[in-house]
């Protein structure tokens, strides 16, 4: 094993006191589960790219320790589940991608200019999302993020024991949008640009897209009782988006597991007919975008392919 306080000291900033708590606590989650912590170090260590994404992200070691991703997860579920996520990236990206990914970078997949800044559409890690997902879809307009998804790719939870014994799977942990006025005005400016189309449903389309790339076959995501924070339970704990309302909207349904719902891989479209008349042209130009959005991401996706 790894110093396991080295490693530590590179997740919390000790010098403040609540960082400095999580530390100990680290420490001694690793003490007393040292079996299952040597069996995380072992994995990274096995493979020369696994070990570069573990010096890049030591959050790695701290992810599987703690009640995160979805409710009522785990230690050992959660050590499958990275194991399970982090041979999928290896598998389908090239490592370079890994690396910008897991070093904070992002790696654009789609971008346009709005307002005289740069929109675009990135996968990315950022270590404060490190509770719901252990990579985002990000839609950034300037330095400023709007929306992310957080999500892991794997086989477990299993949803659909048949399914997920099978398949590639995208893990949806939660949603994440703007706070502030200013931030929801530039997203009422931002759905008129996209016309009319809600920058919630552009981000989980991008998702989508990229999971298509990737040859997912089926896509979760948590529902309200489902969202890890459910772990520790206050009376003033409120999630400021129904989830559960949100999927159904996308066309989700209840999966066996209520922690869970299962989203189409790809969203259902109006026809012609379904569309009234006087808003055919905008409706035209919404799916014009869509499909350039599309295309950007297939391409990118096949580049960054190994």
């Amino acid at each position: 094993m790894k110093n396991i306080a080295e490693i530590g000291k590179k997740i919390y900033r000790v010098n403040y006191h609540k960082e400095l708590k999580r530390y100990i606590y680290f420490r001694l989650r690793a003490f007393f589960n040292g079996a299952r912590m040597d069996r995380i170090d072992n994995y990274y260590h096995q493979d020369p790219v696994r070990e570069k994404i573990a010096d890049l992200c030591p959050f790695v070691y701290e992810q599987p320790q703690r009640a995160f991703f979805y409710n009522k997860s785990t230690f050992d579920e959660r050590i499958q589940l990275m194991e399970e996520h982090m041979d999928a990236m290896v598998d389908f990206f090239r490592p370079e991608t890994i690396y910008d990914i897991y070093s904070g970078k992002e790696t654009v997949l789609w971008k346009t200019e709005f307002e005289e800044q740069a929109l675009r559409l990135s996968l990315a890690f950022h270590p404060g999302q490190r509770k719901e997902g252990a990579a985002s879809m990000v839609l950034r307009l300037g330095e400023r993020y709007l929306y992310q998804i957080m999500f892991w790719l794997g086989k477990t939870p299993a949803v659909d024991k048949a399914a997920a014994a099978s398949s590639r799977n995208l893990y949806i942990g939660a949603m994440q949008g703007p706070n502030g006025e200013e931030p929801k005005e530039i997203i009422k400016r931002l759905t008129k640009f996209c016309h009319g189309y809600r920058t919630k449903n552009l981000i989980l389309y991008a998702a989508q897209a990229a999971a298509r790339s990737m040859g997912v076959e089926h896509i979760y995501a948590v529902t309200n009782s489902g969202y890890y924070a459910m772990n520790h339970v206050r009376f003033d704990r409120k999630l400021k988006t129904s989830f559960d309302d949100f999927w159904q909207e996308a066309g989700g349904s209840q999966a066996a597991d209520s922690r869970f719902y299962e989203l189409p891989l790809r969203e259902a479209r109006k026809s012609a007919e379904e569309i009234p008349t006087r808003k055919r042209a905008v409706y035209r130009r919404r799916f014009a975008l869509l499909d350039e959005i599309d295309e950007a991401i297939e391409t990118k996706m096949a580049e960054l392919k190994k």
